[in-house]
């Protein structure tokens, strides 16, 4: 991870940016066997960002952070995104205990953001294009499951 600051025209200071880009790499670490960056990598860190931004999710993922940085600074006496790996790992393990909504916010947050990256979608085998107008090849399943469906009473009232 490097030392880059933080996007222009969002609300997350430098200790911030670099606490989330560090706990990103925690939650989905780089992997040189399958070529992908953490998701701390500086375009995913914005993307998390971004969609944060939707919401009441940014203030929170930011009293998170604090709270994250506050954890760190207590157990080691330093910043989060100074520790060493082992660190981080053991300071995010404790967080997610402490703070569980905040930490489920983060990790959603992290995998839905790194897993519309383009590099991770092509790590995985998948074209990049959209579903349509060429869609998806899917299997032929067991339409005999829609049974219980289709006698169920309808949900709704019928229009004259």
């Amino acid at each position: 991870m490097t030392r880059e600051t933080p996007p222009a025209g969002h609300k997350l200071n430098e200790t911030e940016w670099l606490n989330l880009r560090a706990l990103a790499d925690v939650i989905v670490p780089p992997s040189a066997q399958y070529n992908v960056p953490g998701a701390g990598d500086e375009a995913i860190a914005k993307t998390i960002i971004s969609d944060a931004g939707h919401g009441d999710k940014l203030p929170r993922l930011i009293s998170g952070l604090e709270a994250l940085e506050s954890m760190a600074q207590a157990e080691h006496g330093g910043s989060f995104a100074a520790m060493d790996e082992d660190g981080r790992e053991r300071v995010a393990l404790a967080f997610r205990a402490a703070h569980p909504a905040i930490a489920a916010l983060a990790e959603q947050l992290v995998t839905q953001c790194y897993y519309r990256d383009d590099r991770v979608v092509l790590s995985l085998g998948r074209v990049l294009r959209p579903p349509m107008p060429d869609g998806y090849a899917v299997d032929e399943g067991d339409w005999s499951l829609l049974d219980q469906v289709r006698r169920r009473a309808p949900l709704h009232r019928a229009v004259d």
